[in-house]
């Protein structure tokens, strides 16, 4: 077997085309001397490696081929040179099957975190992404059913029990014996009694499917999950609205306790909807970091109704969000569009809350999550 690399190291802040990251990333640590400090069971699938191997050894003295070692050391150089993120590209030639790789470099004091990241490249790696944010949109949408459903089934039964109440008021003062008034009421009660069987076996039943958020709690590392929901973001309607996503944290291997999938989403729809919201052109402001006992991520933007009313630009959210999202927010309540990042935080036990969204406006859109699990 053959196998050859080829890499280019991006500075910081440049943006990666790498829109199309498929699979799970593979995580290893260096220190400033370049010793592999720990390596993801991730990381020693795709190439292959026994991670007890890495561990402790030279960059250089692993059983990594040279060319790889050559791209990870370049990368690892270049994020501590500069104090700042960067970004490789790697192609693993094996016989005529090419294997593309991105490598995000992230470094903290005198570590270096490298987040080796498989994607699919080509007209394939654009229909994969595509079909990726197609579910992500999915989701946020039958989220916000849900939360319309809810609030449906909620601000019904305040006027049903009024009139219910009224019902037995107005029994007590009409004549018993007058036919017409008696129908009346048999009426008031009639039509109350089959609204509420309506509420209940019809709005609160489609409720039913996402009304409990079940949450597979595994070890999720917080920096992958932050790259990968950008680079969603990105693809997904960013880049075609010339929306630049900046991502600024020193998160580099810390991890949280919860549902990596649900709190992807989460992240996906918070930046997807900051970028929507966004006139062209412009910038969103991601920042992250654990603070105690949770891991908070705000996502900042400047608010255009124009962009969001805009029907000619992608979107993510269906124009009724969009256009709910600028009402004024009753009792504190937030966007629907947003009601995923909502349901998704508080399974986690945390808290997801975001600024009016008015024209022109700063708005920050934050979530917080406990680090360990409930």
């Amino acid at each position: 077997m053959t196998t050859s690399f080829s890499s280019t190291v991006e500075p910081a802040g440049a943006q990666s085309n790498d829109s199309s990251v498929a699979g799970n990333d593979g995580v290893l640590v260096l220190d400033a001397a370049q010793r592999c400090l720990s390596a993801d069971a991730v990381f020693a699938h795709v190439f292959d490696i026994d991670p007890a191997s890495l561990t402790g050894r030279a960059l250089a003295d692993t059983a990594l081929p040279a060319p790889l070692r050559t791209a990870l050391a370049e990368a690892a150089d270049a994020a501590l040179a500069g104090n700042g993120t960067r970004r490789a590209q790697i192609v693993v030639q094996d016989g005529e099957i090419a294997r593309h790789f991105t490598v995000i470099a992230l470094p903290c004091k005198e570590l270096v975190t490298l987040i080796v990241s498989p994607v699919t490249s080509g007209a394939a790696g654009e229909h994969d992404a595509q079909a990726r944010v197609a579910h992500l949109r999915t989701e946020a949408a039958l989220f916000m059913c849900d939360h319309a459903l809810s609030i449906v089934s909620h601000d019904l039964r305040g006027p049903l029990n009024a009139i219910h109440s009224w019902g037995y008021v107005l029994e007590r003062k009409v004549d018993a014996n007058d036919p017409a008034a008696q129908r009346a009421l048999t009426g008031i009660r009639s039509g109350v009694e089959q609204q509420v069987k309506l509420i209940e076996q019809t709005v609160d039943t489609t409720r039913a499917e996402t009304k409990a958020v079940a949450l597979k709690m595994t070890p999720v590392a917080s920096r992958p999950l932050l790259e990968r929901s950008a680079s969603l973001a990105r693809a997904g309607v960013a880049d075609a609205r010339g929306v630049v996503i900046d991502i600024e944290s020193p998160l580099a291997e810390e991890q949280v306790e919860g549902d990596a999938e649900r709190l992807l989403q989460t992240l996906w729809l918070m930046q997807s909807f900051a970028a929507e919201a966004s006139a062209r052109n412009a910038r969103v402001r991601v920042s992250s970091n654990v603070e105690g006992s949770m891991w908070r991520t705000d996502v900042r933007f400047t608010a255009s109704a124009q962009a969001l009313n805009d029907a000619a630009s992608p979107h993510v959210l269906e124009a009724f969000a969009r256009r709910q999202a600028l009402e004024p927010r009753e009792g504190g309540r937030i966007a629907w569009g947003l009601t995923l990042c909502k349901r998704v935080a508080e399974a986690h036990g945390g808290v997801f809350e975001h600024a009016d969204v008015v024209d022109g406006a700063e708005v920050t859109l934050s979530v917080r999550v406990p680090v360990a699990g409930m």
